[in-house]
This record gives C-alpha cells, structure tokens and sequence, in this order.
C-alpha cells in the first residue's frame, strides 16, 4: 500500500516533489468507498487512487516514469555489472542538477504486513551516494541501515539498527558501488528485507505507455476457466460484445530490445510459436471470430488491461499508469475508477493513480478532493506538483468548471500573437 512517493532532480523535476496518498483527516467525503482504513498510527487513512491533471510537457509522465526508473533499479540493481553507469537524466537547465552536483533522489514510504516502511536512494550517473530504510512496527521509527558515500575517503560508510538481523557484513561486503544494498541483501536471503523488495520490484506495477501492455499476460490467463471467465465478463462489463475468448498457435517474430551499460540499444528477432486470443461476437444474424489486430483499440487496450488489472486486485498491488484515457471513452475510465473504489471489485485495497485530460472526471462524485493533483511548469521549466486541497475547494464545488477557467493552474498557455 503506497502512502507517499517523493523524487528531486529528474527529467523535468528540479526540486523535491511528493504525491501523497495519506487521506486529509478531516475530509469525511466517501470515507467508506475511496479510503482504507490502516489501523497504522500515523497513516490511519489512505485513499484508494489518485489522479493527475496538466498541459502537455508539464511532467506528468515525467512523475511516472520516474516511480517507474526508481521501481527498475531495485529490481534490476543485483544483475547490475560492475562499471555499469545509470541511464538517467537529471534537470538540465541549471549547471548544478545538469553536471550532477545535486544528486537524483528518490524516496516511498508504504505498508507491507501492517508495518511501514520508507525506503530511498540517491544516486548519480556512476554510484549510488546514499541508500536508507526505515521501519515503523511502532509509532517510533527504526532506521535498519543507512549507507553513505564519503567523498573525502571515497569508502562507504554504513550504519545498522539493532532490529536488523542477519549476515549484515556478508551483505556489505557484496555491495559495489552501482547497486542497492536493498537488492543485494535480498539476493543473499535477508529475511527481514525480502518482503520490502517484493513490493517494491512486483507490488508497484507502473505502465508509462497509457496502459497498453503486451497482451501476452492477459492471453495465458485463458487456459483457467475461472480467469478467462473474469477476463469475458471484464471486457463484457465495458460495452464489449464478445460472446467468446479463444486462443490459436501463431508462429511469429518475436522482438527483444536490451539497453547495454554503455546506452546502445541491441535488438534482435527471433521465430515463435505465439499464443494469440481470439474473440468470437454473435448477433441474430450470424457468428464470426476476429484476432486481436482486427479489434478496435479500446479492445486491444482492455484485453491487454484484463489480466495485469485483475491481477493487480486479486493481490492489493498498485498500479500507475500514464495517460490512462488513451483510446478510452471517458465513461470506461470512470468505470475502471469506480472499480478500485468498489469493495467488492477491490477487496484488498488495490491502488490506482493515473494521469489523464479527461476532465469530465473533475466531480465530487468521482474523486474526493484530496485525490485530485495537478502538475505545471514555473518560469524555469522546472515541474511542480501540488493537490487540490491547496485552493482549499469547496464542498461540492464545480471542479471542471475550476479547472477549465484557470482556478487552479496547470492548463495550457496560447499565444494568440503568433501566426501560423
């Protein structure tokens, strides 16, 4: 379960920048269909998703791809090979965040087994600088260990908390500069740090490409009856009339792209036998079967959605993805909201948060109104994120009709002096 994400010094982000998921206190709005009571001292109350409003190039997607690029180098970092420098890209219209002098941070605080954690790491392009973990079993917080790079002895310098057990020396020692000791220790069997790295590397699912995913996850579903039962009445559910899913042996030329240490891009194609659904519509006058390319783009869009999604509220994971409403009617993404707010739909408090344009989602209806962020640029390109709550809205105030006007920021700037 998410409660906060924070990142400095990436794409477009200059400063540090934090979505919260913390539900306001004092907001009672919808208090039984949108927010999960924790029990936790401290996160009583999380909100079960988020979305997120602004122009184009305003960074938005910069926000994701960086939970995205954050979420890779914890799973990835124990593969990492030495001398391997990150691909990544700080804020580079200031000399200082551009030739790395300020580090890119990241940081997330979440709940794993009714305990939470915050986790970070700081990093440039050659090695990670700092690297931190706070567990919270109590209202007061335990740091199991803090790592730092001294730039005076060029050695790290590591501190441990008492209620971190385990082979802790073995665990440092295996730690080069380029990875996490998060990933490392996990690697090595730590216990105490595995369930943190699983929500990190598999419980934070994160698509930047407006949810359209590889349908191969959904299409090996469709041997389990039950599951490609979920998976017909989901499309069915969303205006779809598909009377069948089936599947059919393709051979076919599978793609692979890699990204070497060095930032070349190897691709190569090899021959498969690929497994392809097929769709089978009925009306009173007459049957026919169509393969996925035949299907409109919505289709693809949710049969690729179908399996992730279903697998995502089956075990509470969270799911961020980017430009949601892509190829989607407005109703079908308020739809896909009121599920993770549903709790028969949602029974382990899965997670959504998306960016979207589709305003017509702006209601009391929909979102409360500490669900609803928005993100701009200020006079230095830099990306700013903040929420509604910080115009101190209304209660059951026009939030479309706000935003369209200007309220609240985060719109689109015409010159209408130019001529085209």
């Amino acid at each position: 379960m998410l409660l906060e994400f924070s990142v400095e010094n990436f794409r477009s982000i200059r400063e540090k920048q934090t979505l919260s998921m913390i539900a306001a206190p004092t907001n009672k709005e919808h208090f039984d269909t949108h927010v999960i009571n924790t029990g936790i001292r401290g996160a009583v109350s999380v909100l079960k998703s988020a979305v997120i409003y602004g122009a184009n190039a305003s960074g938005k997607s910069n926000l994701i791809l960086a939970m995205n690029y954050m979420r890779s180098v914890v799973a990835e970092s124990a593969s990492i090979k030495p001398g391997h420098k990150f691909n990544m890209k700080p804020f580079l219209l200031n000399e200082s965040s551009a030739s790395h002098e300020v580090p890119t941070s990241y940081e997330v605080s979440f709940i794993v087994n009714d305990v939470r954690y915050q986790y970070g790491f700081s990093m440039n392009l050659d090695r990670i600088l700092e690297e931190w973990l706070l567990a919270y079993p109590s209202p007061k917080p335990q740091t199991w260990f803090y790592r730092k790079y001294d730039l005076q002895t060029e050695e790290y310098v590591y501190e441990f908390s008492s209620y971190f057990t385990g082979q802790k020396k073995l665990w440092l020692e295996s730690t080069r500069e380029n990875v996490l000791f998060l990933s490392i220790a996990t690697q090595l069997n730590s216990e105490q740090l595995t369930p943190i790295f699983n929500w990190l590397a598999n419980d934070l699912v994160v698509s930047s490409s407006g949810g359209f995913t590889s349908f191969d996850f959904t299409t090996s579903l469709l041997d389990d009856v039950s599951k490609k039962k979920s998976i017909q009445n989901f499309l069915v559910s969303a205006d779809i009339s598909i009377s069948d899913i089936s599947t059919v042996q393709r051979k076919g030329f599978r793609q692979t792209i890699n990204l070497n240490s060095d930032g070349k891009v190897d691709s190569s194609a090899a021959e498969h036998e690929m497994l392809l659904p097929q769709f089978t519509h009925k009306t009173a006058s007459g049957t026919a079967t169509f393969e996925l390319g035949d299907e409109s783009f919505g289709t693809q869009k949710l049969f690729s959605l179908a399996g992730p999604l279903l697998d995502i509220l089956e075990k509470g994971r969270v799911f961020v993805v980017d430009e949601l409403h892509n190829s989607l009617h407005p109703l079908l993404v308020k739809h896909l909201v009121e599920v993770f707010h549903n709790k028969d739909t949602n029974p382990h408090n899965a997670q959504l948060i998306f960016s979207t344009h589709d305003t017509s989602l702006l209601n009391s209806k929909t979102f409360r109104r500490d669900q609803i962020w928005f993100v701009e640029k200020d006079k230095d390109q830099a990306t700013e994120l903040f929420p509604l709550t910080d115009f101190s809205p209304r209660k059951g105030e026009a939030l479309e009709k706000g935003y369209l006007s200007g309220r609240y920021g985060a719109l689109p700037f015409f010159d209408d002096t130019l001529s085209w």
